[in-house]
């Protein structure tokens, strides 16, 4: 009889059943059961995609107070957990509010000067006393410069037809151009002090009058400031270079703003893509229909986080499954770059100046003094500790909906598929590649990386 050839792999497997220990386990592909049918998650290397570009989280106000309230060892632990490749989740990716957020710890811009629209006393001083030093930390972590989006929630008070940052208003007709001029300073001063960014996003959440910081955009209005002010504006200070999101809000409406801005060839000369989160539902269709009519357009996933009133220990499991399924559904479907909401936050779920309170992959303790792991975290890392920047996605199918599943070739010749079972019985899979099989085992609620 003839031997068997194998090829050796690994299996990173976190399973509900014993928590956040993950364990190790080997597996190897072998031309035995070539003729097996059933329990089969198929990659096909033939069939490439889109070119995974990083994953990352959101360096907010709140998440730098927090860190910066920590002892020295719980703050190189934080980064570490976040952003070193060996120890953490090997973020590369980061985000930053230009002007306060919800996770601030009040109002405030760059420029609260009334009717400056010269922005002569434009500052980004505010950053440096906790932003900037988590920033920095993290950049170190990482081995090198991040890939950084920053996106605004509202512009200063002043330029708003409501005088006030909270709940919506929209930016004044007469101010388009001092905003557009925003960015470009805005982007200027960050890259003096050490932070260049790679991107903007136009505006969070164009849709949403929100209780806290936020600014409404129809996709006309964004189509017009992206096309006649903002895309001018950073060409004239130089910064060509800076990729533009529009959007930045749910997926459901993905094609019905991309159809807006799109369409209009001087407008879409200037956009990189389209922004999206996931707060109301899957949709991973609408992302699958955006890259097949623009398929030069990236897709970014820049924010998702879940409620902080669910405490329980099968309720933040259930968190960290919802982040797979939402990652595995967005690669699935042509996603190029994720990136987390308030990378750290405290007990509460803050500092939150509307008590709009989250949770985070990485939260303090009670008394402030230590990080405690949730398991998003967990599940994350079954992404971004394995799918590196370049990786290329592949043809992946699966016997039952049942696995979700998800498989790419990294830029170093290796392979990783990672497998979601959030049934409540046991899976037993067969990964199919090159004709050959490794079988793989799935508790319940668990999530798998095959390494090979």
């Amino acid at each position: 009889m003839q031997k068997a050839t194998m090829q050796k792999a690994t299996v990173h497997v976190t399973a509900r059943e014993t928590g956040l220990r993950p364990k190790t386990l080997a597996t190897a592909f072998s031309d035995r059961d070539s003729w097996r049918e059933n329990d089969l998650v198929c990659v096909e290397e033939d069939f490439q995609y889109q070119t995974v570009r990083g994953f990352g989280g959101a360096i907010t106000e709140a998440a730098a107070v927090t860190w910066r309230k920590l002892p020295a060892a719980q703050r190189r632990k934080a980064v570490e957990l976040c952003f070193d490749p060996a120890k953490g989740l090997g973020y590369t990716l980061a985000r930053v509010h230009m002007n306060s957020c919800d996770f601030s710890l009040g109002n405030w811009s760059c420029d609260d000067t009334p009717g400056d629209t010269a922005l002569k006393d434009f500052s980004v001083a505010h950053y440096r006393e906790a932003v900037f030093p988590m920033l920095d930390a993290a950049q170190k972590a990482a081995g090198g410069r991040l890939w950084l989006l920053a996106s605004p929630w509202s512009p200063p008070a002043w330029m708003k037809t409501t005088g006030r940052m909270n709940e919506g208003g929209s930016l004044r007709p007469e101010c388009r151009e001092a905003w557009a001029l925003f960015f470009a300073k805005f982007a200027k001063a960050m890259a003096r002090e050490g932070f260049p960014l790679s991107a903007f996003t136009v505006q969070n959440e164009e849709k949403a009058k929100q209780t806290w910081d936020s600014c409404v955009w129809t996709a006309e209005e964004t189509r017009d400031f992206v096309r006649d002010h903002l895309g001018p504006a950073l060409d004239r200070a130089g910064l060509g270079r800076l990729g533009l999101y529009f959007w930045d809000h749910n997926k459901e409406r993905t094609l019905e703003r991309a159809r807006v801005l799109l369409s209009d060839p001087a407008a879409a000369a200037f956009a990189a893509g389209i922004a999206v989160h996931w707060y109301s539902g899957d949709h991973f269709e609408q992302l699958r229909m955006f890259k097949e009519r623009w398929p030069d357009k990236d897709v970014l996933f820049s924010e998702c986080c879940c409620g902080i009133h669910e405490r329980t220990e099968s309720d933040l499991w259930r968190q960290g499954e919802l982040y797979a399924h939402d990652i595995l559904g967005n690669l699935e479907n042509g996603m190029t770059r994720w990136i987390d909401w308030n990378v750290l936050l405290d007990a509460q779920g803050g500092p939150n100046h509307v008590g709009n309170f989250c949770n985070a992959p990485l939260r303090a303790d009670e008394a402030g003094r230590t990080v405690v792991v949730q398991p998003s975290w967990r599940f994350i890392s079954h992404f971004s500790r394995f799918l590196r920047p370049g990786a290329v996605r592949l043809g992946c199918s699966r016997w039952s909906a049942d696995v979700e599943a998800v498989a790419a070739r990294n830029r170093d010749g290796s392979f990783a598929a990672v497998l979601l079972n959030r049934t409540d019985r046991a899976l037993h899979p067969h990964l199919r590649f090159r004709g050959r099989f490794a079988p793989v085992d799935l508790p319940p609620h668990s999530i798998a990386t095959v390494v090979w």
